[in-house]
């Protein structure tokens, strides 16, 4: 399909997560974590992983975590809802599965 999307709650904490298989590396990422460390894990970790795979899968990334206090649940929001708006980009889609998803006509 091309594109995903997915919010995903956690008690008091959620994020939004949009993904475009582009061909084009871009990450705009907006958590502010209330915390520095996750136990031992330091957060800023998460924007390099993040980081590393919009730069070597070539996708564009939006993350927005909209809420929360828990700096865990913020974490556990974002991954939750990565993973379900990675997976609605690349099911396919039965209406367009002879098309390219590109105006252009190519990714």
């Amino acid at each position: 399909m091309r594109y995903g999307h997915a919010y995903c709650p956690l008690d008091e904490a959620l994020s939004r997560v949009v993904i475009d298989f582009s061909g084009r590396p871009g990450l705009d990422m907006k958590v502010e974590f209330t915390r520095a460390n996750i136990g031992r894990f330091d957060v800023q970790l998460f924007w390099e992983f993040f980081q590393g795979f919009v730069n070597h899968a070539g996708v564009t990334l939006h993350i927005d975590n909209l809420k929360g206090f828990n700096a865990h649940h913020q974490a556990e929001t974002i991954f939750k809802a990565f993973g379900r708006a990675m997976r609605n980009a690349l099911e396919v889609d039965s209406r367009a599965a002879d098309r390219i998803p590109s105006t252009k006509g190519s990714l």
